[in-house]
C-alpha cells in the first residue's frame, strides 16, 4: 500500500476518535447544538479521508510523487482549521466564523487538488 494512502487511513480514524467523542458528548450533556461539527468530522475526516486514502492504494500510479502530499497537508490544514472553529461557532461564538470560512475554502481546495489528481493523465 502507497504511504500516502496509510497517512490518509490513521488521520482518517483520529477524524473518526474525535467525530464519535463529539457525538459522546452531545449526548451525554444533552446539548446538541454543535451537530455540525460532529457530522463534518465524521464526513470530511473520516469517511472522506478514508474514500482519499482508498482510491490512492487503488490506483498506486497517482499516488507517487509530491502532489498528493501536498493535496494531503492542504486538505488536512483545512480541516484542522474549520472544524474546532466550526464547534465553537455552533457554540455560541460568532468572531470564529472567518475562521470556518477559511478552513471552509482551504478544505476546498484539497478537495480540487484531490480532482486534479484524479484527473490527470497517467504519464
Amino acid at each position: 500500500m502507497p504511504a500516502i494512502s496509510k497517512l490518509f487511513f490513521k488521520t482518517a480514524i483520529l477524524f473518526l476518535i474525535a467525530g464519535i467523542g463529539i457525538g459522546l458528548h452531545m449526548s451525554i450533556s444533552g446539548v446538541h447544538n454543535v451537530t455540525g461539527a460532529h457530522a463534518h468530522a465524521n464526513l470530511l475526516g473520516w469517511v472522506t479521508m478514508a474514500i482519499m486514502g482508498t482510491y490512492y492504494a487503488l490506483v498506486p500510479a497517482k499516488a507517487g510523487g509530491r502532489l498528493p502530499m501536498i493535496q494531503y497537508g492542504v486538505y488536512l490544514l483545512g480541516l484542522l482549521i474549520m472544524l474546532p472553529s466550526l464547534y465553537m461557532l455552533l457554540l455560541g461564538n460568532p468572531q470564529v466564523e472567518p475562521l470556518v470560512a477559511a478552513g471552509s475554502l482551504i478544505t476546498f481546495a484539497g478537495v480540487f487538488l484531490f480532482a486534479f489528481v484524479i484527473f490527470k493523465s497517467e504519464s
